[in-house]
């Protein structure tokens, strides 16, 4: 009897230890599911934190990227044919007979070579009865060497002849492989921005575009400014009138044979003005020297009587 109760104890007991091994089990297997769970989630979220972080972060990469391949290696630089670009500018001073004769020829043959005049001013001295002034032209440049044979060939002197010249041939070529870069930027964050989902993506983008775009235009606008000044020289040139003739003569100079004739008609013409003087005060004063003929006859008349009188006496 008492080894029945014996066993049927040991059995309880070993029922009881068992439930309470499957209980630990189950709730250690429910503990760990819940930390997966959480390590899951918490994965989850950093790999789209780390996405989000890895798309700023190849925009800017790309974009770097972007700009190193549009410039080119020392290699395509040799390759890299172009035209010397050179800033020519020419200083004249020149006298001349006429000054706005000289002026005129100037502008036309600007004009006809296909140049313009920038500015021009003119200004006269009444005192030395001259002309002097200055002109500043743009003349193409295969044309303003001829330009400046022609000015100087039509003055009747050369006071001063200088010319200078620029070469911006390697910033030119440097702003073009800029440009370049510039515009394989642009593209990339165009592209980018038609991909960008979120605000704050798009804002940052926006303002890189504005950035680049801005220095386009500030390199395009150089640009030009240099083709400008390479394609038309300019030269500048100060004038002076310097004319020996005599006034009122346009014609040249007198010979003998013409001053004799001017000085015969001074003759004549100063004999007329004479007898024309002597007529005008003997007519216009003919009242006056009748009155006084006629009182100097009375006087006379009275002179005789009283002498006469004084005689007799």
């Amino acid at each position: 009897m008492r080894k029945r109760l014996y066993v049927i104890i040991i059995l309880f007991a070993g029922m009881v230890l068992t439930a309470c091994s499957n209980e630990s089990d189950s709730s250690q297997s429910t503990s760990n599911e819940a930390a997966f769970e959480t390590a899951e989630e918490s994965a989850g979220s950093v790999e789209q934190e780390s996405g989000d972080s890895m798309n700023k972060d190849a925009i800017e990469e790309e974009t770097a990227e972007a700009g190193d391949e549009a410039i080119p290696s020392e290699t395509e630089e040799e390759v890299i044919q172009s035209e010397r670009k050179i800033i020519y500018t020419a200083n004249l001073s020149i006298e001349v007979k006429d000054f706005q004769q000289a002026l005129d020829d100037i502008q036309r043959q600007a004009t006809d070579r296909g140049g313009y005049i920038v500015d021009s001013n003119m200004m006269e001295d009444t005192a030395n009865d001259t002309t002097y002034g200055h002109v500043t032209l743009r003349i193409p440049q295969d044309q303003y060497r001829e330009f400046i044979q022609f000015v100087e060939d039509g003055s009747s002197t050369v006071l001063e002849s200088s010319v200078s010249g620029q070469d911006v041939t390697e910033e030119y070529i440097d702003l073009e492989s800029r440009l370049k870069s510039k515009h394989v930027v642009e593209e990339r964050l165009l592209s980018f921005m038609e991909q960008a989902e979120k605000t704050e993506d798009l804002l940052a983008i926006s303002n890189d575009l504005a950035t680049v775009q801005g220095e386009i235009e500030e390199i395009t606008g150089r640009m030009n400014y240099l083709e400008n000044r390479t394609d038309l020289a300019t030269v500048s040139i100060s004038i002076q009138e310097n004319n020996v003739s005599l006034s009122g003569i346009n014609d040249g100079e007198l010979n003998t044979w013409e001053k004799t004739k001017e000085q015969f008609l001074k003759s004549i013409n100063f004999l007329l003005a004479v007898f024309s003087g002597m007529f005008v005060f003997v007519i216009g004063n003919l009242p006056l020297f009748i009155l006084l003929g006629a009182i100097a006859v009375v006087l006379f008349i009275i002179y005789r009587r009283v002498r006469k009188t004084g005689g007799n006496g």
